[in-house]
């Protein structure tokens, strides 16, 4: 039951990662939600960083999804405790940026706790 509990959250948290890579290369005034002020979105330079972590953020979502589909529940965990850091990393940069605090905790925070909790789910499976 937990594992398929953790398998359903494992397969949104991949989802919701390619779609927000996705959403980067349509509608990149939406990156202004990552939480770095004065996101100068329409500039090039900011707009080719942006590409860069759209392309990461749909690869992660589909090494979840791939991890998903083919591997034992064990290896997902592992794999989810260590793309953990992605959002721990995004955390911390935003902090750094004088961000606002709901975006550390709310958004980059939160999904660094899901994916820990769901890597444990997985591992304890």
């Amino acid at each position: 039951m937990l594992t398929n509990v953790a398998n359903v959250l494992a397969g949104l948290i991949g989802a919701g990662i390619i779609f927000m890579g996705a959403r980067a290369f349509w509608a990149p005034q939406a990156a202004v939600g990552f939480g770095i002020p004065d996101t100068p979105t329409e500039d090039r330079t900011f707009q080719a960083w942006l590409t860069v972590k759209a392309v990461r953020d749909i690869a992660s979502g589909l090494f979840i999804l791939i991890l998903l589909a083919g591997a034992t529940p064990h290896l997902l965990g592992w794999f989810m405790l260590a793309a953990a850091g992605i959002p721990i990393g995004d955390a911390l940069i935003v902090m750094r940026s004088n961000g606002p605090k709901a975006a550390v905790y709310g958004i980059h925070g939160a999904t660094a706790v899901v994916m820990l909790a769901i890597s444990v789910l997985l591992l304890v499976a």
